[in-house]
């Protein structure tokens, strides 16, 4: 079934939704959120939560693209089990040092407000879409998806101190664009 079906399912408040959902865009999920999180069971608990979240939410969200949406969902549920299981921890591997790279660029606290929060997802799509396709795609895979530099750099057939200079890179065009569009940093 395709996902303008699926999404109608949920806006008609038809369990059934889930139950697609699940068989048509499980596999994907599981993907976001082990990037994030290294524990099977965590990842289980991050897509279940996917799927609460979603029937919470649409409606009255009606999203355009469902897996783009279940994974945004997904990774914002396997971040939340991060930080839970990191809060009393130092370190926290790859996914700490991701996030912290990103940190240096739209700032060490997450906007507290849901409206902040959107327009910096407004703005970081709009960056990308001036990125070139590999670019916005390493950097996706860095900081959306998690992934660890050497794996980015072996699909890429880069070595790794390059994919690192073009994050960072990526990373100061981004600070740049952020203010011109007049974000606080």
């Amino acid at each position: 079934m395709n996902e303008e079906k699926i999404i109608e399912l949920y806006l008609h408040r038809d369990e059934q939704a889930i139950h697609l959902s699940m068989e048509q865009y499980g596999a994907y999920c599981r993907t976001v959120a082990a990037g994030i999180l290294r524990d099977s069971a965590d990842v289980e608990e991050a897509v279940a939560d996917t799927w609460l979240k979603a029937w919470q939410t649409i409606p009255p969200q009606h999203p355009k693209y469902l897996r783009l949406y279940l994974g945004r969902i997904t990774r914002n549920a396997a971040l939340s089990i991060w930080r839970r299981n990191n809060a009393y921890s130092r370190g926290g591997g790859e996914t700490a040092l991701a996030l912290e790279e990103l940190g240096d660029v739209v700032g060490k606290d997450s906007p507290e407000t849901e409206l902040d929060r959107r327009e910096l997802e407004r703005i970081i799509t709009a960056f990308l879409k001036t990125e070139p396709v590999r670019r916005r795609n390493i950097f996706l895979r860095r900081y959306f998806y998690m992934e660890e530099i050497p794996g980015i750099a072996q699909r890429y057939g880069l070595g790794e101190n390059n994919v690192r200079m073009m994050l960072s890179r990526t990373r100061q065009r981004l600070k740049k664009y952020l203010k011109q569009e007049g974000y606080q940093l």
